[in-house]
């Protein structure tokens, strides 16, 4: 399906949970894919609900909460925790137990 949308050679790709039921060597494919296209200054924007996937292939991984942009990650930001916990509408800062109660 993927390869039919990129015959259009827009500029900017939409995608909705791109490799979600596939194997392990066909998400590879795509995500080699997905990096020839950006390499060669395409756009792309997707949703994932798989964590891995959005760490191991965006650039920036912006969240939402009720419809708005909560937080925006990108280098060293970008962890699994971060993304949790903004997709939470939590605050960055962790609370210890520590400071809950101190």
């Amino acid at each position: 399906m993927i390869a039919k949308w990129l015959l259009t050679d827009a500029r900017l790709v939409l995608l909705n949970d791109p490799t979600r039921g596939i194997d392990v060597g066909t998400k590879q494919e795509i995500y080699a894919l997905l990096r020839q296209l950006t390499d060669s200054g395409k756009g792309i924007v997707f949703y994932s609900t798989d964590y891995a996937e959005l760490i191991g292939c965006c650039d920036r991984v912006v969240i939402l909460y009720e419809g708005r942009i909560v937080r925006e990650l990108a280098g060293d930001e970008l962890t699994e925790r971060n993304i949790v916990t903004a997709a939470l509408n939590l605050p960055e800062k962790e609370i210890t137990l520590g400071e809950a109660t101190g």
